[in-house]
C-alpha cells in the first residue's frame, strides 16, 4: 500500500501544473469520484475526467494506472472512498504548493527580490510551519527544526556552512 501511495504521489508530481490545478477543482466540484473506469452511468467521473472537464486537457495514462492501483480497483467501477479522495487532494495540494514555492524562488532569484510570490487560486499556505512537513530522513528533520529555532530566537543564519558549524559546536558542547 505504501508503495502504491508513493507511486501515486510521484505521478501527481509529474502531471502538468495546469492539470493538477484543474484536477483539484474537479475533485471539489464533482460529488461522485470513481475508481476503475473513466465514468459510470450514475454520473461518476474519475479524477482525470474531472480535470479534463475543468480545463486540464492532458492524457496521462500513468495517472489512471497509479490511481487504480492505489485504490485497489477491481473489474467494476466503484465510488472512491472519502479517504482515497482526501489522500489524492492532499497530494495534489502539496505538489502545487511545492511548485509554486519553487517558481517564487526562481522569480526572486531573477528579480533580486526575496519576497516575490506566485499568483494562486488556492488558499494561502500558513507561514512558519514548513518544518512540520514530512521528512524521509532524520537529518533533514533535524536541520529544519534547528532553522525554525534560529528563526524563533532571531538568528537568521544566512550562510548554511556557518549554520552547520554552529550546530556542530552546540552539539559538542552538549556532550
Amino acid at each position: 500500500m505504501r508503495r502504491d501511495t508513493e507511486r501515486l504521489r510521484h505521478v501527481v508530481d509529474c502531471l502538468p501544473y495546469d492539470t493538477r490545478v484543474a484536477m483539484l477543482q474537479g475533485l471539489q466540484r464533482y460529488d461522485r469520484i470513481i475508481v476503475g473506469a473513466y465514468s459510470d452511468r450514475s454520473g461518476g467521473v474519475c479524477p482525470m475526467l474531472a480535470a479534463h472537464r475543468c480545463g486540464g486537457r492532458t492524457d496521462f495514462r500513468s495517472f489512471a494506472r497509479a490511481w487504480d492501483r492505489f485504490t485497489g480497483a477491481g473489474r467494476r467501477a466503484r465510488k472512491a472512498s472519502e479517504r482515497e479522495v482526501r489522500t489524492l487532494i492532499a497530494q495534489i495540494e502539496a505538489s502545487i504548493w511545492r511548485e509554486e514555492e519553487m517558481r517564487a524562488e526562481v522569480a526572486a532569484l531573477g528579480s533580486g527580490s526575496a519576497s516575490a510570490a506566485p499568483p494562486s487560486n488556492l488558499p494561502e499556505r500558513p507561514q512558519g510551519g514548513a518544518w512540520l512537513r514530512p521528512f524521509r530522513r532524520w537529518d533533514g528533520y533535524r536541520e529544519a527544526v534547528a532553522t525554525a529555532l534560529r528563526q524563533l530566537h532571531g538568528r537568521g543564519g544566512e550562510d548554511p556552512a556557518e549554520e552547520r558549524e554552529a550546530e556542530r559546536e552546540e552539539e559538542l558542547a552538549g556532550r
